[in-house]
């Protein structure tokens, strides 16, 4: 027996359950969205849903607010990220403790994180506290559940700085010593060895850490429920306040899923090409 069909054969009991189950579970969102499975009166195949919904405003603006949180919390997780794992490419003398530190968000369970990061932001929090004590302001500022989601941002790139860092360490520490050093050799300067080995070797983990933090952060539903802006839904929140008890209205929140589906797939193509475009951009100047 060949080995790829041996190996196809091995992998088919977890690998193939996994499918099935999420082509069903997209099969049944998509399938709702559309009039099927209707648990409000009679199946009936039709646009119907999926024309309220897009003349809905709050719809449009859950979108946009998720993936402006999104984009934003990936972009600035991989811009801390990236310079931290080259910067702890070779160990140090507490190296390893500053390693463990920003791993540790890892194991904090999210609800947990919320709570603690309201002691820090909260009106009369840590951070309030504190400047007004340095004199910077004569009372407290809203942090919590701002406008702009700037606590919101701030949450989840603390969350997700872990994902991002284990990715991009591996990846960086996996570059041979020869191969930098033969690029030293042959005159290139740490800027050029950047562009030319470094950004190359460890885009695949640059995009795979983007998409993944896109993804987790656009589907995310308590850090919004509960440290987001309370005038903005998230895709998420809204899809629970439409199948929730205010609304029932499970095709509604079928459409929604469908979109936050569709997102997470722009997303990643979206994250694909813009860091093949970088890559390719820096090699070339």
């Amino acid at each position: 027996m060949p080995k790829a069909v041996k190996l196809a054969l091995l992998l088919a009991p977890a690998f193939g359950l996994v499918v099935v189950m999420m082509s069903l579970v997209i099969w049944r969102a998509v399938a709702q969205s559309f009039g099927l499975y209707n648990f409000n009166g009679e199946d009936l195949l039709s646009l119907r849903h999926w024309a309220e919904m897009f003349a809905t405003r709050r719809y449009w603006n859950a979108l946009e607010w998720s993936a402006y949180v999104a984009t934003t919390s990936a972009l600035i997780t991989l811009a801390i990220a990236y310079p931290l794992a080259l910067w702890l490419r070779k160990p140090f003398a507490g190296s390893y403790l500053l390693s463990a530190l920003l791993k540790a968000p890892y194991f904090v369970p999210g609800l947990v994180a919320v709570f603690l990061l309201l002691n820090v932001i909260a009106f009369h929090g840590i951070v309030n506290q504190a400047l007004m004590w340095l004199g910077l302001t004569d009372r407290p500022i809203r942090l919590q559940n701002d406008r702009n989601g700037y606590g919101l941002i701030a949450l989840q790139v603390w969350k997700q700085l872990p994902l991002a860092f284990l990715l991009l360490q591996g990846a960086v520490q996996a570059i041979p010593d020869p191969v930098l050093n033969a690029a030293r050799d042959l005159g290139a300067g740490p800027v050029a060895r950047f562009r030319k080995v470094v950004l190359p070797l460890t885009a695949r983990a640059m995009q795979a850490a983007s998409i993944l933090i896109f993804i987790n952060v656009a589907g995310d539903f308590t850090f919004q429920a509960t440290v987001g802006p309370t005038r903005e839904n998230s895709l998420a929140t809204l899809m629970v306040q439409y199948q929730g008890t205010n609304y029932g209205d499970w095709n509604a929140a079928a459409v929604v899923g469908v979109t936050l589906m569709g997102l997470s797939l722009v997303g990643a193509v979206v994250f694909t090409a813009l860091v093949q475009g970088l890559t390719r951009a820096m090699e070339r100047a």
